[in-house]
């Protein structure tokens, strides 16, 4: 008999059925990798006709909400398969008919943060840090540089993307990046769904939350699948994004050719 393999992702159905809690329970910085995106896809798609859901929340174990998406799944032989999956996941996402709220504490990094980013709602505790680093490594994040600058202004985006620096939870708040700080996110989302969608129609807050996305989610998708061409078909083409992957793996300092 083979060994039981431990979920990577968790769901739980709290308050009475009007919410459901997405965990991510992958060890050590909650890693992105494959088979997170593939659990992350059919717990979303379990919820989609479940009609009395009022939110979704997505949440995690462990202190940190993401070290981002799995580095060595951006290596040119899985790249293509892993970055089509995530995309995939975040078209789910963007048409998901309820609410999603993300709870945030501690790293959300990378493709953590496009997650946490694709959410109607982010709560987060203080002593969270948010980062978009890819560049570092040489590539960049198709679904970070499309809600990226909805959400916190195109300079700003601009800003926290090409440098690649971490922002706190007070910075981002600030910056429209965070709805609400609180000691516990998890709980206070909770509170929030309790005082303002509870009592609300399920049915009517879906066709609502299809209004609230409807002037961008058609072109998210588009502009995404374009992204996703052009880091494929393009950029992992250049020696400095395999050089970037690379030096990472290997823990040293990417050697740029400019090609």
């Amino acid at each position: 008999m083979s060994p039981l393999i431990a979920p990577l992702v968790r769901v739980e159905r709290l308050d009475d059925g009007r919410v459901a809690r997405i965990a991510i329970d992958a060890g050590r910085g909650n890693v992105i990798g494959s088979g997170v995106v593939a659990e992350l896809s059919s717990a979303f798609s379990s919820l989609t006709q479940d009609s009395a859901l009022r939110a979704v929340l997505l949440d995690h174990a462990g202190a940190d909400f993401s070290f981002g998406a799995s580095v060595e799944e951006h290596a040119p032989a899985k790249v293509a398969s892993m970055m089509r999956a995530l995309h995939g996941l975040a078209a789910d996402m963007v048409s998901f008919p309820v609410t999603t709220i993300a709870c945030v504490r501690g790293r959300c990094l990378g493709g953590g943060l496009e997650l946490a980013a694709l959410c109607d709602l982010v709560f987060a505790s203080r002593e969270a840090k948010f980062a978009q680093p890819e560049l570092s490594l040489g590539v960049f994040a198709p679904i970070g540089s499309l809600v990226l600058p909805r959400l916190i202004g195109i300079q700003r985006a601009a800003e926290f993307i090409l440098s690649g620096r971490s922002m706190e939870g007070s910075e981002a708040h600030a910056a429209g990046l965070v709805f609400a700080l609180a000691d516990d996110p998890t709980a206070s989302a909770r509170t929030w769904i309790a005082e303002h969608l509870a009592s609300k129609s399920p049915s009517s807050l879906r066709h609502g939350v299809k209004a609230l996305r409807c002037a961008w989610a058609r072109k998210f998708t588009r502009e995404l699948a374009r992204l996703e061409s052009e880091y494929l078909n393009e950029l992992m083409s250049t020696h400095d994004a395999c050089e970037g992957i690379q030096a990472f793996l290997e823990k040293r300092s990417p050697q740029w050719a400019n090609r």
